[in-house]
């Protein structure tokens, strides 16, 4: 069954056209992997799936209704630049989007939860923390936090709202090699764990290919400078990865044969076990 479906989407900007023709259907449940070189516009698809950006032309349904005109809870979004809140804590970050979408009278009016509604909402931020590897960081605040730990805890609050579907913008772009193999197999397992469908803009290949069920690939097939922007990027490749990927217990995935070994049972990026902290 088809979730997202994108019927014939431009996109212009003025005269200068960034994207032209798309048409494409996503799977519940892929993992779907975006390349190209720089400025082909998949940040600016992704933007227009989050509904940052609509569309100059097309539609864009979600689960058989048009998407709409501003983002909501079932679309998360993790960008490479660390979207956490700096002055709460790690559970507190987690917690703030459930807080700010609470259905009681109380809720709506402070922007908090009360009784038995924090306690759900508690359980389940503790629930998340432990799978994204940061249960001993919790009353931690960003500052004290590696940048892959802040990675971390990024995916659990955009994941906090259960969305049915995870956009990343090159969300480990600026890891380092080791720190990147760690999150690859946490996507991997928090893919397996849950009813996800991931989007993902990348410009690592590698990653893509190790991640995703499906790499589709945008570029311009008319790159003339003397066009004046008349010719946007479009779907030039689309390939499902073989053998097919199904969303299976993967303990034993492991991103690269030349990627370091995590360590045992601690974060490597924790600055308090690797002495660079505050």
């Amino acid at each position: 069954m088809s979730l997202i479906e994108v019927c014939n989407v431009w996109k212009e900007y003025g005269d200068t056209v960034v994207l032209e023709q798309l048409n494409l259907s996503i799977e519940q449940r892929a993992f779907v992997a975006l390349v190209g070189p720089s400025g082909c516009g998949k940040t600016t698809f992704l933007k227009m799936l989050l509904s940052e950006e609509l569309p100059s032309r097309g539609v864009i349904k979600l689960a058989g209704e048009d998407l709409s005109a501003e983002p909501t809870a079932d679309r998360g979004v993790v960008f490479q630049k660390y979207s956490v809140f700096p002055h709460l804590t790690v559970l507190g970050n987690v917690m703030v989007g459930a807080e700010l979408q609470s259905q009681s009278s109380a809720g709506k009016l402070f922007g908090r939860m009360f009784g038995d509604e924090r306690q759900t909402a508690l359980g389940q931020a503790h629930e998340l923390i432990a799978a994204v590897g940061l249960s001993k960081a919790e009353d931690k605040y960003p500052a004290q936090l590696s940048g892959g730990m802040q990675q971390r805890l990024a995916l659990a609050q955009a994941l906090m709202a259960r969305p049915k579907v995870l956009l990343l913008d090159e969300p480990f772009g600026a890891l380092d090699p080791g720190i990147r193999a760690d999150i690859h197999v946490l996507m991997r397992k928090l893919w397996n764990d849950r009813t996800l469908t991931i989007v993902m803009v990348t410009h690592d290949l590698s990653e893509a290919f190790r991640l995703a069920t499906r790499v589709i690939a945008f570029d311009r097939r008319r790159n003339e400078p003397s066009d004046g922007g008349r010719y946007g990027a479009t779907i030039t490749r689309d390939l499902e990865i073989w053998p097919k990927r199904e969303p299976t217990a993967l303990d034993a995935f492991k991103s690269g044969r030349d990627d370091p070994q995590p360590l045992s049972d601690e974060l490597r990026d924790d600055p308090a076990k690797t002495g660079m902290g505050p």
